[in-house]
């Protein structure tokens, strides 16, 4: 088994396409079938199901794909470890983040990299938090952008700012006429609220707190995220509470207005594989520390997760 053929290997179970794949590693389609037919031949499984229309990963390809990945991550770590053992300046940093990151601090992160190291590359992939640890504790990515976590294994963890969620309602709404909004103002409201299939720590405090006064039967939609939270309410169907940066939404048809008794925040911050050189190389860490905003005093009314 040779290093190019996992390589390859990787590439088409990624693009489920052989021609894609070939434009990828950037050999010609036949060669690349060859490749892949002679790994299957040592291996003795079919890694992949052909059909005219599609290509799709076996069980044997699934398994083989996570060692591959893991394979291909440890050769490229130790070459950067390697020259970091000789002084050598890291040449691409490759940062995974959370969508609230690409319009808050990521951008003051990426300009302050570029301006100290301006011969680097960078490559950015968006996903979420849970997306983000697996490519770290992968090798994927150097760098992460996620929602707090527990230092778990290898991974560290730094907490850099916090987003203050507030309630959505459409600009037309008896709501956004009030001068104070209660709890009991929701009453008669059309909730919605984040689906319950893989309850983050944000959904379950929303999930809790509407159970906790009797708001769960006002429940009337549920979604996967805070896009399509902010279309519904957008769209006049109900209210709902969203994170504080949606306030930057270009056109937007809804204010963010404070509950009172309300007080949700949930923190954004940096993570690393302390196995990797380059996260802790070069002062990459530093640079995310002094981006770090500091937080605002709590508020007097509270309303804590359970």
């Amino acid at each position: 088994m040779e290093l190019r053929q996992i390589t390859y290997f990787v590439a088409v179970a990624e693009e489920l396409h052989f021609g894609r794949a070939a434009a990828r590693v950037h050999i010609a389609q036949p060669a690349l079938s060859t490749q892949i037919q002679a790994l299957e031949r040592e291996l003795g499984v079919q890694l992949f199901v052909r059909t005219t229309r599609r290509v799709e990963l076996t069980v044997a390809g699934e398994t083989f794909y996570g060692r591959a990945v893991r394979i291909l991550s440890d050769i490229d770590m130790s070459a950067q470890a390697t020259r970091s053992a000789a002084g050598k300046t890291v040449r691409k940093i490759r940062i995974g983040t959370i969508y609230p990151a690409t319009i808050g601090v990521l951008p003051a992160f990426l300009s302050k990299i570029a301006r100290k190291y301006p011969d680097i590359q960078l490559q950015i992939q968006s996903g979420s938090t849970s997306d983000v640890i697996r490519s770290l504790e992968s090798g994927q990515i150097n760098l992460g952008f996620i929602r707090p976590v527990e230092n778990i294994g290898s991974l560290r963890f730094f907490s850099m700012a916090n987003d203050e969620y507030l309630l959505a309602v459409a600009k037309d709404s008896r709501l956004a006429g009030l001068a104070e909004i209660g709890i009991e103002d929701l009453r008669d409201q059309k909730i919605i609220s984040f689906s319950r299939q893989n309850l983050s720590y944000t959904e379950r405090y929303f999930a809790d707190m509407f159970a906790e006064h009797d708001l769960d039967r006002n429940i009337a939609y549920s979604c996967d995220d805070t896009f399509a939270l902010i279309s519904l309410v957008s769209a006049g169907l109900g209210i709902g509470f969203a994170p504080q940066w949606t306030k930057d939404f270009p056109n937007r048809n809804f204010e963010l207005r404070k509950v009172r008794g309300v007080d949700f925040k949930i923190g954004m911050g940096v993570a690393w594989n302390v196995e990797d050189p380059t996260a802790s190389r070069d002062d990459i860490i530093d640079i995310a520390r002094s981006l770090v905003r500091p937080p605002k005093p709590a508020a007097t009314e509270t309303m804590r997760p359970r």
